[in-house]
């Protein structure tokens, strides 16, 4: 769930800033064009062109009140229930999503698994474009699947369909506060998009696809340049080594080896594979203790 956390982390699109619009006063219209504005009047700012969807807004005061009380919880399972409850009272609120997308998140930020997919998975029932939430899925179904079982094949497909989807809803389904700096919405954006090839490459390597796997890496690291995250590097070196590039390879691990830190898991991980690469491209075979190290999960 790593980079899903990192994701929302680079840009929070506020909870509340959808649902806070009920009971604001409606700005008068802009005169038609051709129209001068009325005397002693400046003529008004034209508004910025909406991007991506509208955020969720309560309807009624009651609702917004009932919203306001059930965003307040910070415990995720008061969440969860808080969602619930409020789904039950109001079940046509477009702010169900942002309730339980909050939940969705403070699962994720527990690490309970389970529970970040059954909200991310409620999240998408209320709206199955979000790609936040397709996300979330799709990593954590990605990341649950397991060689043996037997219908893991299904599972990636899934999975990979939900990345997929989340490429081509990212420009046209993020809703989009009034008010967020373009540039944090674009390190948002291009985090998700990094996010969904990371999982498609991860699958990829684990269905022994290296070159397709190769392929989607490279794609998540080319998304979001400034932030590289040291387990796709790494995936990415393990990728062409299997195909048995290791000059291209031992470049990447290097590039892993420098991301890391020598006392962590990955950074363990990164430093053998370098030995590895290295002793292949000096011409020496490697010794037993050095075998390929495994890709670390998300």
């Amino acid at each position: 769930m790593k980079r899903t956390a990192i994701s929302v982390a680079i840009l929070s699109l506020a909870t509340w800033a959808g649902a806070q619009t009920y009971g604001q006063g409606t700005t008068q219209n802009p005169p038609a064009a051709g129209q001068a504005a009325p005397s002693g009047q400046a003529a008004p700012a034209q508004p910025a062109p909406q991007v991506g969807k509208r955020p969720p807004q309560a309807k009624t005061q009651p609702e917004f009140d009932a919203y306001k009380v059930a965003a307040a919880n910070t415990d995720a399972g008061a969440m969860e229930k808080a969602a619930d409850d409020f789904a039950t009272k109001f079940p046509d609120s477009e702010v169900r999503l942002l309730l339980y997308k909050t939940a969705m998140r403070m699962y994720q930020t527990a690490n309970n698994s389970e529970k970040t997919e059954a909200m991310g998975r409620k999240v998408l029932a209320l709206d199955g474009d979000d790609p936040e939430a397709l996300l979330t899925v799709s990593e954590l179904i990605a990341e649950r699947t397991r060689e043996t079982d037997l219908d893991r094949d299904q599972r990636f497909a899934d999975a990979v369909k939900m990345a997929q989807k989340s490429l081509q809803t990212i420009d046209t389904d993020i809703s989009v506060p009034a008010g967020t700096p373009q540039d944090k919405l674009d390190a948002y954006k291009s985090s998700l998009r990094s996010q969904a090839y990371s999982i498609m490459g991860a699958i990829e390597y684990n269905k022994n696809n290296f070159a397709a796997a190769q392929e989607n890496l490279q794609k998540s690291l080319d998304a979001l340049p400034s932030q590289p995250d040291s387990v796709v590097v790494l995936r990415l070196a393990l990728s062409l080594d299997k195909q048995s590039k290791y000059p291209e390879a031992l470049k990447v691990a290097n590039r892993a080896v420098e991301l890391t830190q020598e006392t962590t898991q990955i950074g363990t991980l990164a430093r053998r594979e370098r030995d590895r690469l290295q002793q292949l491209t000096g011409g020496t075979a490697p010794p037993p203790a050095q075998p390929q190290a495994e890709p670390p999960k998300n």
